[in-house]
């Protein structure tokens, strides 16, 4: 159940929501749709590079990720080799994990999706997008001080399984590239931080390059994913999002 102070806050959101002009609501549901498909299209494939770093190790993965809308994710770790091979599917509401080093294929359970990633900062949700900022939250404009930026607050609608008790979401308007998410608890206390930086062009498309993930309460904490590669609205063997592609040697 949502904390009184969210549930507050939520009460304020959907007033201001509601009160607010229909030019508006739809300017706050395209720059959150906008959001959510910003490394996604109809097909994406992108390389990328994930650093994880805690106060007494460190290591960094090199893997491959394709996806197809908005439902659709596969990703496969190429590098360390004893985690080569280890691959994530996500089709609908469904998610696997396959570990070559046990040869086993092992469903995600919902309860799981808020879970770390392969230890890292990033949650299986973040990953393969289980969840949608368009769908599964109620925006509304919030007020940074800042000309040069959007501020939209995001509160997870009631029948949203979440533990967030809002998402604050920072926007460039020059140029709609994000710059930051905050993500509170239902107590309304920060709990972890994505800022994103270093846009470049990946085929057409501004991107920003490194998202770094960090944890407000695990001093020394961090992950960082850089995006090496991507490619957008190109074709995909056909068994890309399949089961048996997990297993697959590469």
């Amino acid at each position: 159940m949502l904390s009184a102070r969210t549930l507050a806050l939520t009460g304020l959101i959907l007033a201001a929501a509601g009160g607010a002009p229909a030019e508006e609501i739809r300017e706050i549901q395209v720059l959150v749709d906008r959001m959510d498909r910003l490394y996604r299209s109809e097909t994406s494939y992108a390389e990328l590079e994930m650093e994880i770093r805690t106060p007494h190790w460190r290591r960094t993965l090199r893997m491959k990720m394709w996806t197809e809308g908005m439902r659709k994710t596969f990703v496969t770790i190429l590098a360390p080799k004893k985690e080569a091979g280890t691959s994530t599917l996500r089709v609908g509401a469904e998610m696997w994990n396959y570990f070559p080093r046990i040869n086993k294929v092992i469903k995600v359970p919902p309860s799981m999706m808020m879970g770390s990633w392969m230890g890292s900062d990033f949650t299986n949700d973040d990953l393969v997008k289980e969840s949608s900022l368009a769908v599964d939250y109620q925006p509304a404009f919030g007020t940074t001080g800042n000309d040069s930026m959007y501020e939209i607050v995001l509160i997870p609608r009631e029948e949203t399984p979440t533990v967030w008790g809002r998402i604050v979401l920072t926007i460039r308007k020059s140029d709609l590239i994000p710059v930051s998410y905050v993500y509170f608890d239902e107590s309304g206390d920060p709990m972890r931080e994505m800022t994103l930086s270093g846009p470049r062009d990946f085929g057409g498309r501004t991107l920003p390059a490194v998202l770094e993930m960090k944890p407000l309460k695990k001093e020394g904490h961090r992950t960082v994913i850089r995006y090496l590669d991507a490619q957008f609205d190109r074709g995909l063997p056909k068994d890309t999002f399949t089961r048996r592609n997990l297993r697959r040697r590469r």
